[in-house]
């Protein structure tokens, strides 16, 4: 039996771009790009390949972040606060599930509406 599901992690960073990260965003662009590419080459053997796309989340890298970058971040977020790690977990597990095997060369942005 042919199939399979490859999940990406990418960034809202490699969406929107950051200024002063071009590093990180131009790698997480490219990781975009990979998934749609390899989406494209493998659906003819039936495996999905799609990215996460996660804004600001509240984990170590974040907790470095001074009160002042936090705020600014939250005030670019419509929903108002950092998402968890729970909600990258809950977007690759739906990603990985049959109930997504219809989707794919998709990035899915879990970041509070920030990219939109």
């Amino acid at each position: 039996q042919r199939g399979g599901r490859i999940i990406n992690m990418a960034s809202v960073s490699g969406v929107l771009g950051n200024a002063g990260q071009a590093n990180y965003s131009a790698s997480k662009a490219g990781v975009i790009g990979l998934t749609k590419s390899v989406a494209r080459e493998l659906a003819s053997r039936g495996v999905t390949v799609n990215a996460v796309a996660p804004g600001f989340v509240n984990t170590e890298m974040t907790e470095v972040l001074s009160d002042k970058v936090k705020e600014g971040a939250v005030a670019q977020i419509p929903l108002g606060k950092f998402g968890e790690p729970e909600d990258i977990a809950n977007a690759v597990a739906f990603l990985a599930s049959d109930d997504a095997k219809y989707i794919t060369g998709q990035v899915l942005n879990v970041d509070g509406g920030m990219a939109m």
